[in-house]
């Protein structure tokens, strides 16, 4: 939570050239907080800690500005994670968050956590915007139409994503989120 409460409250600039589709590293370490009775991260620890990157990436990016100024909230509209490795007390660990692509409802963001370079989880998250006062959605393509001509770069047509994204984004397309 203090990591989470950190990345929103001092939120990382933007990088100068950094697009939406480039990925972005962050690195941390496990606290005492993160652990659950068996002495390793808890899962739910695992969606606060891509929170963190995402706010991060995000940050880097220019998003969150954007975001500011246009009155949007991001929210996380479903989300997938696979363990391959426990992540124990003072480990230290990246996760490395990337824009996989975005369809008509949300933007798809991958967050693969690694120890020393081997492989301990992978998520990926389904999060969409909505304007703060109307609650109305904002298209994905309309964030990254803003962001991109505010950064100066051509509008990115999103990447194909990847089959098991794709499916994933299929089997609860149909469900109603708000």
């Amino acid at each position: 939570m203090l990591q989470f409460a950190w990345s929103a409250l001092v939120p990382a600039k933007p990088e100068p050239g950094r697009s939406i589709l480039d990925p972005a590293v962050t690195r941390m370490r496990v606290l005492p907080q993160d652990l659950d009775f068996m002495r390793v991260v808890n899962s739910g620890s695992y969606l606060q800690i891509m929170n963190v990157a995402g706010y991060r990436h995000m940050g880097r990016a220019g998003g969150l500005r954007l975001a500011a100024r246009q009155s949007w909230l991001g929210v996380v509209a479903a989300s997938t994670l696979r363990y391959q490795r426990s992540l124990r007390l003072w480990d230290r660990f990246e996760d490395t968050s990337r824009v996989l692509g975005w369809d008509e409802r949300v933007f798809y963001i991958e967050h693969v956590l690694t120890r020393d370079g081997k492989l301990c989880a992978r998520g990926v998250v389904a999060m969409r915007f909505f304007h703060v006062r109307s609650r109305d959605r904002v298209s994905p393509h309309e964030v990254v139409r803003l962001l991109a001509q505010e950064q100066g770069h051509p509008v990115p047509e999103s990447p194909e994503l990847p089959d098991d994204v794709a499916d994933w984004a299929r089997s609860w397309a149909g469900q109603t989120t708000r």
